[in-house]
Order: structure tokens, then C-alpha cells, then sequence
């Protein structure tokens, strides 16, 4: 059974953008509001940047962000085995 996809349409750094997902359209908005909102900050600190540097920029932020959460993530993972693994 395929799963109902939603649209929206957002607006990320001055442009509109119709976005298509299986997600809910509140987490959609959500999302886009957080690259709009990362890039005005970037844009607003590098103000001669082009909207395309300022976009790779918020991708390498959001990327870097991730792999830190990532290994956060998969760090806690360990220590919650071993304590477990202690408590057998």
C-alpha cells in the first residue's frame, strides 16, 4: 500500500518551491524553514556570496551537523550495550 504524498509549496532564500514527500506537510515546512533560516544567516555574515555558495555552505552545515549526531548517536548506542551487557 503506497502512502499518501503531500505538497506543499515553501519559500527558501526568496524563492518558492512546491515540495512532494510522504511526510507531513506541518515537517515539510519545518524543514524548509530551517535551510531558509540557515542561509539568511550565512547570507547575512557573507553578504558578496551568490545564493549557490550560500546553499553549498548550508548543505556542508547540515552535513557536518549530521555526521556529529551520527556519532553521538552511534556512541550512546555502545555505552547503552555494554550497560546492559553488564547488567546480564
Amino acid at each position: 500500500m503506497t502512502e499518501k504524498k503531500n505538497k506543499v509549496v515553501v519559500e527558501i532564500f526568496g524563492e518558492s518551491y512546491s515540495i512532494k514527500g510522504e511526510g507531513e506537510t506541518a515537517r515539510m515546512i519545518e524543514v524548509a524553514g530551517l535551510v531558509d533560516g540557515r542561509m539568511r544567516q550565512i547570507a547575512k555574515s557573507n553578504p558578496r556570496l551568490s545564493t549557490a555558495k550560500v546553499a553549498v555552505l548550508v548543505a556542508l552545515n547540515l552535513a557536518d551537523e549530521y555526521l556529529k549526531l551520527k556519532d553521538d548517536y552511534q556512541e550512546l548506542a555502545e555505552l547503552l550495550e555494554l550497560v546492559d551487557e553488564e547488567k546480564k
